[in-house]
């Protein structure tokens, strides 16, 4: 791991003193820490931490267990600082503090400074507190730059770009003070009734797995820790209802669910796990001794701290029913999280930590199992840096920086998923007149959950971008309907700008609410605790399209959404759809350019739209003897005729969109896929290649995808596994040979005694556009 950090001849020449001023009150009749070995910058992180933790007491030891809040010392209405709160929460919960709230950010510079300040004067030790908020939209504070959501930058197929884009999220962190964020997720999106669909990078653990990867190695490279998030196995929850209990055994969280994590914990080199509020196979993440400590410490090697989700401890008592709820049973709660490998308790509940002391005099607390918490906090501030750069210089010019903007705009853009073109609607011509059309054509942003508040109010919505971009014709924009109402009282007008245009763009999806909104429980389709029993289009917004189709009219239409929508109608019978999962502050003007065909889209799904919900889970790595390839599909046609079938009687279990999919402005063709060596042994990488052709007009990006198939094996695995990925840039008329490396050491199994092995046998090698879109393949056997 290499993090980026400022030397204390910087901090001195930015005016920052980095030496205690004084001798703090509390350090009376404690030894000197003139010559203390963790102060000095030169001595091995072991030996630094061993030093720090023999000086701590017990009490000290606990406060870097449980976390503080800013708002313990500043009022968050009018900025009046509490310097009594400060100490207390210093004293009683200094491992760190939250400070996402929407406040200037002059108020949350002053306040993380004088939070950092007070630790380094007045207390004995003087550790520098973690400084945590929210980062999976960008730095979750007023006026940062807002990116896409993360199921879009996975759309991206391009994690390099997610990697320039967390550099310059830690960047505009550090510039205030800000020194972790809660972020990237590396759950799956595996039940797409989970209201969090759109904080993930979709339902492949490899894909995940390079994004959250490439978050965390940007992030960090600025100096700002990653906590990587909900560990572990979050996303497929029982009913689709957030937090709710997850079903699986050891291989299926092995095999599927844990890859994604291990790149970005072990690979990535985090600094830091949030652990998860669900019971995976009847025990609670929060407490889970054989993930934390088993797999996580001893299998992986993990040597930094991990933390609850908010309020997460309670639910050990609340709705578990391990412990005692009324009142909640603290000493309960300590006992089931800090031996397994829960390190730190982060706030929202009843802070049951901080009895930790009276545990340990009592003696049900071991004081070496709270030492090697701390011994684990610790850790990750060496080597973060903390202590040989606890003060900073606020740079507000470093915040939401034009190239910082720039780059969210092409995100978006390499984002954006063309579903379909019929007849080649797309791309407009810049003189079209328009029909811009839909509740979420214009007026508050459509971000997804984890914004600041009141961030919809700012940023370029789809009729900002039309406009700007037009050259010629004219844009109309007629709001047709609420995206929450049934009422078509506003279908008129919208039809009749439909019929005075040449085309039109009906913008329609789903929404989820900032942070305040969320809690305050305003009405969403999408985000945390908002999760739903159907996937439609809500409200009057499919009769919209309808409407707007059936007038004649070219009609495009463009999902705006966190996750996937069911609307067969719609693909079938719109003149093109394009998918644009939430998106940046500059969504407008990346959409835009896509429908113009400034940009070509190149946006791959990174999963999988099902026909109807009954279909899930229609996740592409489905294990052998799931969905069948050419099912017996049964239909309901327009007309109202029936066709029966069995799977389903009236419906079809594969997806309409599979995971992989997206269309371009350009063609491309395959040449014979080949590989480098046919005869392997578990130690070899093969490298697989093909030569691509962009044969159009068009200079485009293609994604070329390599997926592996286990022929033979001694127990049930995934049909096919993403086992690679290039996204490449094509001239038109170009060629270029693209080529995927392969570690067979990957291509294991975790055997009937739960022993990861790489059996001998043939695998396929299947390369192609899409997960079900396949333009050639190689067998390599393994000996």
């Amino acid at each position: 791991m290499r993090v980026r950090a400022f030397t204390p001849a910087l901090l001195l020449a930015a005016g920052i003193c980095v030496c205690a001023q004084g001798t703090p009150r509390e350090s009376q009749g404690r030894p000197s820490l003139d010559n203390a070995v963790y102060k000095n910058a030169k001595a091995s992180i072991d030996d630094r931490v061993a030093d720090l933790l023999s000086r701590m007491t017990i009490e000290e030891k606990t406060s870097q267990l449980v976390q503080g809040d800013i708002r313990n010392w500043m009022n968050e209405s009018n900025n009046a600082f509490n310097k009594t709160g400060l100490s207390w929460s210093t004293r009683d919960r200094g491992g760190s503090f939250y400070v996402g709230i929407a406040i200037s950010q002059e108020w949350l510079a002053e306040n993380i400074r004088k939070a950092q300040e007070y630790i380094l004067n007045s207390t004995y030790l003087g550790i520098p507190a973690f400084v945590q908020t929210e980062g999976i939209h960008g730095f979750l504070a007023v006026n940062a730059t807002i990116f896409n959501s993360p199921i879009a930058h996975a759309c991206s197929w391009n994690p390099p770009l997610v990697e320039e884009m967390a550099r310059s999220i830690g960047r505009e962190s550090r510039a205030l003070g800000v020194n972790q964020l809660f972020a990237p997720l590396a759950d799956l999106a595996r039940d797409l009734r989970w209201g969090r669909v759109e904080e993930t990078y979709g339902e492949d653990g490899f894909l995940a797995g390079e994004f959250a990867h490439a978050y965390v190695k940007g992030l960090q490279w600025e100096g700002v820790s990653a906590m990587v998030k909900h560990f572990a196995g979050f996303g497929n929850p029982e009913q689709g209802l957030n937090t709710g209990p997850v079903h699986g055994g050891e291989r299926e969280l092995r095999t599927t669910l844990l890859p994604s994590y291990k790149r970005a914990i072990i690979d990535g080199g985090a600094l830091s796990i949030m652990t998860a509020y669900h019971s995976y196979d009847g025990y609670p993440a929060v407490a889970n001794a054989h993930l934390l400590n088993d797999i996580l410490r001893d299998e992986w090697g993990y040597q930094y701290f991990t933390m609850t989700d908010a309020g997460a401890s309670d639910r050990l008592c609340k709705d578990f029913k391990m412990c005692q709820s009324n009142p909640i049973d603290k000493e309960a709660i300590v006992k089931y999280i800090l031996p397994s490998g829960g390190d730190v308790e982060m706030g929202g509940g009843s802070y049951s930590f901080s009895e930790i002391p009276a545990l340990v005099e009592r003696g049900v607390i071991s004081p070496s199992i709270v030492d090697t918490a701390v011994s684990r906090v610790l850790r990750a501030k060496f080597a973060l840096g903390l202590f040989d750069q606890p003060l900073f210089a606020p740079n507000y010019t470093a915040i939401h920086t034009a190239s910082h903007v720039s780059l969210a705009q092409r995100l978006d853009e390499e984002s954006i998923v063309l579903l379909t073109n019929h007849g080649s609607t797309l791309p407009l011509p810049k003189t079209a007149n328009i029909a811009l059309i839909g509740p979420f054509a214009h007026g508050p942003m459509n971000y997804g959950d984890y914004v600041v508040y009141n961030s919809s109010q700012r940023g370029t919505t789809p009729l900002d971008g039309l406009r700007r971009a037009s050259h010629g014709g004219t844009v109309t924009y007629s709001r047709g309907c609420l995206p929450w109402s049934s009422s078509q009282s506003e279908f008129a007008p919208a039809i009749e700008a439909a019929k005075q245009a040449d085309v039109a763009v009906v913008v329609v999806g789903t929404w989820s609410r900032d942070q305040n909104e969320l809690w305050a429980g305003l009405n969403a389709t999408t985000g945390e605790h908002v999760d739903v029993d159907g996937l439609d289009l809500v409200g009057a917004q499919e009769a919209l399209v309808r409407a707007i189709v059936e007038t004649g009219k070219p009609t495009v239409v463009v999902l705006s959404s966190g996750k996937p929508v069911t609307a067969p109608w719609i693909f079938e019978r719109a003149s093109a759809v394009v998918q644009q999962l939430y998106p940046s502050e500059m969504g407008g003007a990346a959409l835009a350019n896509v429908l113009f065909g400034d940009v070509n889209p190149s946006g791959r799904l990174a999963v999988s739209f099902p026909r109807s919900v009954g279909a899930l889970p229609v996740y592409y790595d489905h294990w052998n003897s799931g969905r069948p390839e050419r099912p017996d599909a049964g239909r309901v046609y327009e007309n109202e005729t029936m066709v029966f079938g069995h799977q389903y009687v009236l419906g079809d279990p594969r997806p309409v969109f599979e995971f992989g999919y997206g269309l371009s402005y350009s063609t491309f063709e395959y040449g014979k896929v080949e590989v480098d060596r046919k005869n392997v042994t578990a130690s070899d990488t093969v490298t697989v290649s093909v030569v691509v052709k962009n044969t159009s007009d068009r200079d485009g990006k293609e994604v070329v995808q390599l997926y592996v198939r286990d022929l033979i094996a001694s127990v049930v695995v995934p049909n096919i596994q993403l086992r690679g990925f290039e996204k490449v840039t094509f001239k038109a008329g170009e060629s270029k040979q693209v080529q995927i490396k392969v570690k067979m050491q990957v291509l294991g199994v975790w055997d009937v005694r739960m022993r990861y092995v790489v059996e001998p046998g043939d695998f396929l090698f299947l390369v192609g556009s899409s997960s079900a879109d396949f333009k050639g393949n190689v067998t390599v056997t393994l000996s």
